[in-house]
């Protein structure tokens, strides 16, 4: 087994002039929990972009499951299995939950018809069903269009689309940013039930009580560069540390200043 599921080498993104992501040095075990933290504009969206094949690197390395990989698009890396819930959530909301959850990889059945596929609704009924009993999330109807569900209802189907197919890497960008209480506890189940799973998970959040009950370290961007690198769990880590890295405060050792 390799010894990262995730890791990325002098990763940079520059959008002319503008330096959105410089030399991201990271790396993930399997299983492992991380969660991304950092002000607005500090490179924390622009890191998951490229990870998930959304925009094209300006230099530096990705490596997947040890192996170099360059993503043409979030279906590339979906098909490597890497599964990612943005802020945007990415649904058809003229479509019902099972063919949101299929979208681009349907079930089909009598395939001996050649170029002809015929969707197998049933299977995919069945196993949106089975998925969403995995992760707890509760779709009073899933024929219902996404159009017609409530923001909670729409987030836990985009999260239950990326845990329904036991990717390799799960990516959730500010997941529970515009949820209630209980929709938010209802998340935060879905990724403990990953942990448990041995499932490894990359969380962006500003939610400083979300990210110490759920993750195992914390890596910090600041200004278009990673700043820290803190083991949560090892260390006596605390809300305020981080918020010192976040703010410019402080910088770990070993990390370039980016102030």
């Amino acid at each position: 087994m390799n010894d990262y599921i995730l890791e990325t080498r002098d990763l940079t993104k520059h959008y002319g002039g503008v330096h959105a992501l410089e030399g991201a040095n990271f790396k993930l075990r399997p299983g492992e929990h991380i969660a991304i933290m950092g002000d607005n504009g500090a490179g924390k969206s622009t890191f998951v972009r490229q990870i998930t094949g959304v925009e094209s690197r300006t230099r530096g390395e990705i490596l997947f499951d040890g192996k170099p990989v360059r993503f043409d698009g979030p279906l590339d890396a979906r098909e490597a299995g890497i599964e990612t819930v943005f802020q945007t959530l990415a649904l058809a909301d003229d479509l019902d939950v099972p063919d949101n959850l299929f979208l681009g990889r349907e079930i089909t059945k009598w395939n001996f018809l050649g170029p002809f596929r015929v969707l197998d609704y049933k299977a995919m009924r069945q196993a949106t069903l089975e998925g969403l009993e995995r992760t707890a999330v509760k779709i009073p109807n899933i024929k219902n269009s996404i159009r017609n569900m409530s923001g909670g209802q729409r987030q836990c189907v985009a999260i239950a689309r990326t845990a329904t197919f036991h990717s390799k890497l799960t990516i959730m960008d500010e997941p529970t940013a515009a949820l209630g209480v209980q929709e938010t506890a209802q998340v935060e189940n879905i990724i403990r039930t990953l942990k448990e799973a041995g499932e490894p998970l990359i969380l962006v959040s500003h939610n400083m009580r979300q990210v110490f009950d759920l993750v195992d370290r914390v890596v910090v961007f600041r200004r278009g560069r990673i700043c820290a690198d803190l083991d949560i769990k090892a260390e006596k880590i605390t809300g305020e540390d981080v918020v010192s890295y976040i703010t410019g405060a402080r910088t770990q050792a070993g990390f370039e200043d980016a102030a």
